[in-house]
């Protein structure tokens, strides 16, 4: 099958190759891969001992094709999106997938095509873990959101709108309009000097929580938020707290499963916005991800393969 991988051990460097299709396990699915979803971490999250050449990718979408003798719940042909990650086997940027029956496994909606499903499963689980450790907003609080036209921002600005909190959220000033559409009241531009002073107009004394999503703004973040509020880090700064100010990273424990299920069918519903930026061809792999990297896609980038 044809893959993305990192060829061999101490480098980071992705190459196209032909590789053998994953054995399937007792407690393994065997995914025919339709879509995958661009991330930042695919080329690193990596297991402590990767078979290589190791295919990237920790995100997907496809076809139950095979399942194994232990799993229960599912069968040939299902369509499901899914979260993969560390597994030695390898990972998403391939034509076929062994997934562990563990995993984070959510059905794809009817009416939801592959390319819309693969931009789900990660943004909408670090976004969903987000709010629930947020649990000392009410409606009508404040969140701030540094980094809110990303895929992750993207969810975030609709879900706090949706909790009936006021929002708002730093981009670059191309993205100030597209953040507004999705529900933030006030934007500025991460680039200004002056953003912070911005924000503590818009919401004098602070607001009640910070979601900093990009590495290095939950520092920046912390003088926005009010004595005794809440800073979430999405990317796991380490950060002292400071004014009583709660600090919380994502809680990957946490069993959001449910809950993307009911994400994805708002967004077939039209109920929550998906944005994805481009979708790129399997052979565009290795640009797409250079484009994630620069951290100024907006929504998410996806891969076809179908």
């Amino acid at each position: 099958m044809k893959a993305f991988v990192i060829p061999q051990s101490g480098t980071q460097a992705i190459e196209s190759a032909e590789v053998p299709v994953p054995q399937l396990a007792a407690d393994e699915l065997l995914v025919h891969v339709r879509a995958v979803g661009v991330g930042i971490h695919d080329s690193y999250f990596l297991p402590s001992e990767p078979t290589y050449p190791f295919p990237i990718g920790i995100e997907a979408a496809g076809d139950i094709e095979a399942i194994g003798s232990s799993v229960t719940g599912y069968q040939p042909g299902e369509r499901i999106a899914f979260v993969s990650s560390m597994q030695p086997k390898g990972g998403t940027w391939a034509e076929f997938v062994a997934v562990k029956a563990t995993s984070l496994i959510i059905p794809i909606p009817a009416t939801m095509d592959y390319i819309s499903a693969a931009a789900v499963p990660v943004a909408g689980n670090t976004a969903l873990k987000a709010f629930g450790v947020l649990t000392t907003v009410r409606a009508g609080g404040s969140l701030f959101i540094a980094g809110g036209s990303g895929a992750i921002g993207t969810f975030a600005i609709q879900l706090a709108r949706q909790r009936g909190w006021r929002v708002a959220a730093s981009a670059s000033s191309a993205n100030h309009e597209y953040m507004r559409e999705l529900g933030a009241e006030k934007t500025v531009d991460y680039h200004d000097s002056d953003w912070q002073q911005k924000v503590l107009e818009w919401m004098p004394g602070g607001v009640d929580a910070a979601l900093a999503i990009q590495p290095g703004t939950s520092a920046q973040s912390l003088p926005v938020v009010k004595d005794g509020g809440s800073l979430v880090s999405v990317s796991g700064d380490s950060v002292s707290s400071e004014r009583g100010i709660l600090m919380q990273g994502i809680p990957y424990q946490m069993d959001v499963q449910d809950d993307i299920a009911k994400l994805m069918m708002a967004v077939t519903s039209s109920e929550i916005r998906l944005e994805v930026e481009r979708v790129y061809p399997f052979d565009e792999a290795r640009d797409a991800l250079a484009k994630v990297q620069t951290r100024r896609a907006r929504g998410k980038i996806v891969l076809r393969l179908e």
